[in-house]
């Protein structure tokens, strides 16, 4: 027995059956949904979305992953890290010089001052 399966291409805009058709996956807060599209209604998307795609602060993402939020390293807090860690030594904490204070450490820090 032989089985032939045939597969039919729509549009998912306008219902357009075609051979141009493709699958289009868009992701926006991290859900996702697969649209099939002809060529030229892609084109009609991409016109749409192109202002946001370009913005001057967009950045690419890799499909699965959220997007991370930006830190900040201020001076303020860069030295108020060098003053928490000559504190701990002073007051007989083992702390590295470099990499982020122990919890302990801040919290001692803060209870302290």
């Amino acid at each position: 027995m032989v089985q032939k399966v045939i597969t039919t291409l729509v549009d998912d805009v306008t219902g357009e059956q075609s051979q141009d058709i493709a699958t289009h996956s868009i992701l926006v807060d991290g859900a996702g949904v697969e649209i099939d599209l002809t060529d030229e209604n892609y084109e009609k998307l991409l016109e749409i979305l192109n202002p946001y795609l370009h913005a001057e602060g967009a950045r690419r993402v890799r499909a699965g992953t959220k997007p991370k939020a930006k830190t900040q390293t201020t001076t303020a807090s860069r030295d108020e890290s060098s003053a928490m860690r000559a504190w701990a030594r002073e007051n007989g904490y083992a702390i590295s010089d470099r990499g982020r204070v122990p919890a302990a450490v801040r919290e001692a820090y803060g209870k302290a001052k």
